[in-house]
């Protein structure tokens, strides 16, 4: 398979699976809580019928709040192109380090505007609190990604997993506390606990949700895809990125359909993460969230000076 084949295969593979990803989640947390719970499909029924529905749009609404959710649905798309998901042979140049994290950037801005833009309560601290949680979270998350950039000596997603898979266990060691300090910022930037709760709407305890209150319908939908979106970009760039054995070696379809299947158990292990963490542990305190944050960018620092 040619560049672009594989570049499209991996363009469509995020948008196509993350729904699944969120059931699995949402399954797993059933069946520890002794419930049924909902099948793991779900999720795309859930948006299948959001986009069927009517919208209702406040009249204090400007253009940000109805173009907002095409822009954060459309970010993300973006960033799945830029993530290595099966093979290194569909490289672009949005394949950069900052440019992955100053793409989902751009969509936390957005979404935060749309929270404050009808002049709703909740979307105002909503907004407030995701902005102060997405601007700690962002030092822990570029320096766990840096630490392995000064390993690769290259700020390239796709050099970076082409260059770490070479290294000797005693090399990969040190990152082993960018990787915690990985996870930590994944479950601060996909609105997941102990940061925040998806499954609620209380005042108290509800970040990412208060800003999506004033959303029904299409817009609704392409907001929830999207955050769907972003928790499977970062499940897949971490376990590329620190677990980077089984890409393909070349453009055959064969190996391409392994290295895929390869990707996605690795993908499913960090559904199981996050499932056993909601499940294991109760959301924090808004003012103790910093120090966890802290601990993420501390990790990632002291990776780094081991590694350089």
């Amino acid at each position: 398979m040619n560049a672009i084949l594989l570049w499209t295969i991996q363009l469509l593979a995020v948008p196509a699976l993350s729904p699944l990803a969120i059931g699995i989640i949402r399954k797993i947390k059933a069946r520890l809580q002794n419930r049924c719970g909902a099948g793991v499909l779900q999720p795309y029924r859930d948006i299948r019928k959001l986009f069927g529905k009517d919208e209702t749009i406040s009249v204090d609404a400007s253009w940000v709040f109805k173009f907002a959710p095409y822009i954060i649905f459309g970010v993300t798309l973006a960033a799945s192109a830029a993530i290595p998901v099966f093979s290194v042979s569909a490289a672009n140049p949005l394949a950069d380090l900052l440019v992955f994290v100053y793409l989902l950037a751009i969509g936390n801005f957005f979404l935060a505007l749309a929270g404050i833009d009808t002049g709703s309560a909740f979307g105002g601290f909503g907004s407030s609190r995701e902005m102060t949680v997405a601007a700690l979270a962002e030092g822990g998350l570029v320096f766990s990604m840096l630490s392995l950039a000064f390993a690769a000596h290259s700020t390239n997603l796709f050099k970076i997993v082409a260059v770490v898979s070479t290294l000797s266990p005693a090399a990969f060691a040190p990152l082993t506390l960018s990787l915690v300090a990985f996870m930590i910022a994944l479950l601060a930037e996909t609105a997941r606990f102990p940061f925040d709760n998806p499954a609620t709407h209380l005042e108290l305890t509800m970040i990412h949700e208060a800003m999506i209150l004033e959303y029904s319908g299409k817009r609704l939908a392409l907001i929830e895809w999207a955050s769907a979106n972003k928790l499977m970009i970062f499940a897949i760039l971490g376990v590329n990125l620190f677990f980077p054995w089984g890409f393909a070696s070349h453009g055959g379809l064969v190996p391409s359909l392994l290295a895929l299947a390869l990707v996605l158990g690795k993908a499913l292990a960090v559904a199981v993460f996050v499932a056993l963490v909601e499940s294991s542990m109760a959301k924090m305190r808004f003012f103790r969230l910093p120090d966890l944050l802290f601990v993420s960018f501390i990790l990632s620092v002291l990776s780094i000076l081991l590694i350089v």
